[in-house]
C-alpha cells in the first residue's frame, strides 16, 4: 500500500511515557513509524503478516495518522480527501440488507471453520450467527481477523481475507 503514515502527539507521548499498555510487538510497528516510510517498506522491514490491521488498530487508537502518499523523491504529498482510512467499513444504503447480513454472517462463519476449526471459536461463531445487524456484526470483526490471524494458514491470507468481507460488512 502507498501510504505514509505519521506518529501523532500521542504517538510521541507513548514512545516516551509507554501509558497505553501497548504489546511489545504493536508498540514496534509504532516506533517504525516515521512519516516517510510507506507501508510496504513498514513491511518489508517488520515481517508482519497482519501489519495493515495493527497500523489500523494504532489509527483508530489515535497513535498514528496519514501522512499522505509518496511522490517525487519518496516524500509524502498531502493526503487526498478522499482517502479512507485504512479500518474504515463502507458506507451502504440505509436500512440492513438481509441478503448483504446473511453473505457477511457466512463469510466469516466459513473462514473460521476453514482456517481456524470450531472448536476454539465456538463462542464467536455463536455470536455471529445471533447478529441481527450490520452494526452487531461489525462488532465482532476485530475478534473475527484476531482469530483468522491466530492460525498459520489464516495469517498467510489474512489480509485478502479482511478486504473479502470489508466488501460486504
Amino acid at each position: 500500500m502507498a501510504v505514509i503514515f505519521t506518529k501523532t502527539e500521542r504517538g510521541h507521548a507513548e514512545i516516551t511515557s509507554r501509558a497505553g499498555g501497548l504489546s511489545p510487538r504493536v508498540r514496534r510497528v509504532l516506533i517504525f513509524v516515521d512519516g516517510k516510510r510507506t507501508v510496504a517498506e513498514l513491511r518489508d522491514m517488520l515481517q508482519y503478516d497482519d501489519l495493515q490491521h495493527t497500523l489500523g488498530l494504532l489509527e483508530e487508537e489515535g497513535y498514528i495518522e496519514m501522512a499522505g502518499v509518496p511522490g517525487p523523491g519518496g516524500r509524502a504529498h498531502e493526503t487526498p480527501a478522499a482517502m479512507p482510512s485504512m479500518t474504515t467499513f463502507r458506507l451502504h444504503p440505509p436500512g440492513d440488507d438481509p441478503v448483504r447480513l446473511q453473505k457477511a454472517r457466512n463469510f466469516m462463519l466459513n473462514t473460521l471453520n476453514a482456517f481456524v476449526g470450531a472448536l476454539g471459536t465456538s463462542s464467536l461463531q455463536d455470536r455471529i450467527e445471533a447478529a441481527r445487524n450490520q452494526a452487531d456484526l461489525r462488532a465482532l470483526f476485530d475478534e473475527w481477523y484476531y482469530a483468522i490471524v491466530s492460525s498459520r494458514d489464516g495469517r498467510r491470507e489474512a489480509e485478502h481475507l479482511r478486504g473479502k468481507l470489508l466488501e460486504v460488512i
